[in-house]
């Protein structure tokens, strides 16, 4: 949903207030943050810092997700209780967000009176509405540790597409959502053995009731494009009852009038988001229940990853629909973040904790380096080290801090730190500030990476400029000395033009700009400011701004990722195993990879790579597109016809140069020595590789 940027010009902005609730999904308390969870983070984050700068009334919530049986069974093991577990990562968490300068205005837990109160509340609303039933139902025990099993303590073969190791309650492979008794070929996640059934009476909230409203809010600009598409299939699937109670030994609230049944984690967690707000509003006299109030004129936004969209786009505005509540103004999905392409690795270092990294690196890095690549689709990010370090210290170094470099210091040596009463491109500015609105807009769209694309070819502008002007050389005479002052004043607003427009991304680097200007970039109603420039103001001595990323730093905090993993117990392995630079796998891993014969039947060099070829592999029954990294190799016209082995099992994956839909097997040590698996003489595209 857009909201127009209202102005009537770049020198008397005019904008109307808005009162906005934002929140993040709810770290799990059972573990560190991680640079996956910081995607989330950031992104809330700067949107919620620029509608800051707009002068709207932002409010910015989350909390730790407290409740469940992970958490119990974790105090059990670590012999502290629930309450001692959560409240120590609860202090973690809050250390992690803070140095990564998220500003909550309130960061919460959902163990708390206030979502004991607020869960109750809406539960009874949606009970006397005649929205919860209660039916004896089959669930899985585990026999071995004689406790039912959450959803998320069954694994099996995904019921609709038969990915193997997936949870009891949905599948990470094909999204679709189903009981654990659906489970293909199900075991317990605490003792491996196969679940039996027993009888138990649970409640149930009956979502199908509000399927016409649902269709109609989902059909409403509330959500993305893409996400209103996966929704169509939970539709035409149609929507099930979904079980909101669990069994005791459990850890969470009780259901109202029951001794041994407790809300699901997943009915409580959502309403922490109020519950967080609700104790913010109170030590701060803002009226929480005219906030979220049905008809109130507020708004609500929902951040979430892709892996949670049936409990935020359908479940949650049900539950506040029944309850006669506000429902979200918009729920914004992101994708998953991977490092070098992959999926976050504990042994190739690349799962690396919040603290990790800010062990040897600014937040302000990772903050610049993901907004330069957010959009507002639900994509995945790729967090490419090798370019993460080329693109902070060629934008932000390079391009951002350099201007104040270059003019900082003739104000200090000539000017006493004063900058003159007029300047020399009065235009360059105006021209600067004109792009104003079209940044706000790229920020309130969450399209962070092409308002960092504008931003950096103003920069350019402004290093070109002074390029043009060579204050070096004027200042050899002292006859230029009010064109020199003029000038470097010139490029000092220009500076802060910029430095205003990212301090939504980079609020460290903004506070030491603050500083140095002696002028404010990040109050509320800055974004107005930007367009009256600063006149015979006096600044302080220039200090380094911000230093480069040196790769050392980077290989230290993926080293010690890496160590972490190293670390671990790895209980009575045998220890004359050899090291290797992968996780070790059980053959029952191995046996899941399909190798099959390929023919190669069309090869090709792909433009913009030194490395890949692109060929179209025939395993019998189709054909298929593979990327591989051979080129050093071979010559496309030496592979046409020759047999090889392919992994015929791999998901696809999506490239810049279009979707690999396999992997070639090779060996050697590379460059010219890599040699593609050749078949024994009568193998025939298709066949299986044992």
């Amino acid at each position: 949903m857009v909201y127009p940027v209202l102005t009537l010009n770049v020198l008397n902005m005019s904008i109307i207030p808005r009162k906005i609730l934002v929140s993040t999904a709810l770290p799990y308390a059972n573990g560190s943050i991680h640079i996956g969870h910081m995607l989330e983070h950031i992104q809330t984050d700067i949107w919620v810092r620029f509608q800051r700068l707009r002068g709207h009334e932002s409010y910015f919530v989350c909390a730790d997700d407290a409740h469940g049986t992970p958490i119990m069974l974790k105090a059990k093991a670590e012999g502290i209780s629930p309450e001692e577990l959560i409240a120590g990562v609860a202090v973690e968490h809050t250390r992690d967000f803070n140095d990564f300068s998220i500003s909550f205005d309130n960061y919460y837990t959902t163990h708390s009176p206030e979502n004991r109160e607020l869960a109750e509340s809406i539960f009874n609303a949606l009970n006397a509405a005649g929205h919860i039933v209660k039916r004896t139902i089959s669930q899985a025990f585990d026999p071995v540790e004689k406790i039912f099993l959450p959803d998320r303590f069954i694994k099996g073969s995904c019921p609709r597409c038969a990915a193997p190791d997936q949870y009891g309650d949905n599948c990470e492979n094909c999204g679709a959502t189903y009981s654990p008794s659906d489970l293909v070929n199900p075991y317990s996640a605490l003792s491996g053995a196969t679940p039996i059934e027993k009888d138990t009476e649970h409640y149930f909230f009956a979502l199908g009731h509000f399927e016409s409203m649902l269709k109609q809010w989902t059909a409403g600009g509330h959500i993305q494009s893409e996400v209103h598409n996966k929704l169509k299939e939970w539709f035409d699937a149609g929507l099930r009852d979904w079980d909101i109670s669990r069994d005791a030994p459990y850890f969470g609230f009780n259901i109202p009038g029951e001794t041994d049944k407790f809300f699901y984690v997943w009915l409580d967690a959502p309403i922490g988001y109020f519950a967080s707000f609700k104790n913010y509003c109170v030590s701060n006299n803002i009226d929480f229940e005219a906030f979220i109030a049905n008809g109130a004129d507020t708004e609500m936004y929902h951040f979430i990853g892709k892996d949670i969209l049936y409990f935020h786009t359908l479940f949650w505005p049900a539950m506040l629909e029944g309850a006669g509540l506000k429902k979200p103004t918009a729920v914004y999905a992101h994708g998953f973040l991977t490092v070098n392409g992959l999926k976050m690795s504990k042994s190739r270092g690349t799962f690396i904790s919040a603290r990790e990294y800010l062990n040897h690196l600014s937040p302000d890095y990772l903050r610049y380096y993901f907004a330069a690549k957010l959009n507002d689709r639900v994509e995945d990010l790729d967090l490419n080290l090798e370019d993460f370090v080329a693109r902070v210290n060629a934008d932000l170094v390079g391009k951002v801090v350099n201007i104040a470099s270059r003019c900082a210091g003739f104000l200090n040596k000539r000017f006493d730190n004063t900058l003159s009463a007029e300047h020399d491109n009065s235009a360059l500015l105006t021209s600067f500030a004109a792009q104003s609105e079209t940044i706000a807009q790229y920020f309130e769209d969450r399209q962070f990476s092409k308002a960092i694309r504008l931003i950096t070819e103003l920069a350019d502008q402004a290093n070109q400029y002074v390029n043009d002007r060579q204050p070096w050389v004027l200042a050899k005479n002292a006859d230029h000395n009010e064109e020199l002052h003029q000038i470097c004043s010139t490029g000092i607003n220009l500076f802060r033009i910029l430095m205003c427009y990212l301090s939504p991304v980079l609020p460290d680097l903004a506070n030491r700009v603050e500083k140095f200007l002696q002028s404010s970039i990040t109050h509320p109603n800055a974004w107005q400011d930007i367009s009256t420039p600063l006149v015979d103001h006096q600044m302080v001595s220039f200090k380094h701004l911000l230093k480069r990323i040196e790769s050392k730093d980077v290989d230290a905090m993926v080293a010690a990722s890496t160590e972490t993993q190293d670390t671990q117990k790895t209980g009575d392995l045998p220890t004359n195993i050899p090291a290797l630079d992968s996780e070790l796998i059980t053959i029952d891993d191995f046996a899941k990879v399909d190798l099959r014969i390929a023919r190669i039947v069309a090869a090709q060099r792909v433009d913009g790579s030194d490395k890949l070829l692109q060929l179209t592999l025939d395993i019998g029954h189709e054909q298929r597109n593979v990327f591989a990294g051979i080129s050093s190799a071979y010559e496309p016209e030496q592979l046409v016809g020759r047999l090889t082995a392919m992994v015929a099992n791999l998901a696809p994956r999506k490239m810049r140069f279009g979707i690999s839909e396999g992997m070639v097997m090779a060996t050697g040590p590379g460059g010219k020595e890599l040699w593609i698996l050749s078949p024994d003489d009568g193998a025939q595209p298709g066949m299986r590789i044992k």
